[in-house]
């Protein structure tokens, strides 16, 4: 999948049941960002912080919260889909 393919992907889905929100490094903090949208939803110094919210978000949206490394990969995730 080319990247633009990517981004189009992810920019179908946000607003919608199958986006997801992402933990992610963001200069010198972290940020929560659902896929497909430019801006994050939260920023903290924190990570912790970070996973706390894109969890709320993650189960009061019924979808999946995923938590990035400082270098970008997959850590953790947290699934919510099905209650």
């Amino acid at each position: 999948m080319s990247e633009q393919e990517r981004q189009e992907f992810f920019k179908e889905r946000a607003g919608t049941e199958d986006a997801r929100f992402h933990v992610v490094p963001s200069e010198e903090e972290w940020a929560v960002k659902e896929e497909g949208k430019e801006e994050p939803e939260y920023t903290t110094d924190s990570k912790d912080e970070a996973i706390e919210k894109a969890i709320e978000l993650a189960d009061e949206n019924d979808t999946i919260a995923y938590v990035h490394s400082s270098s970008g990969e997959i850590e953790e995730q947290y699934n919510y889909e099905t209650k």
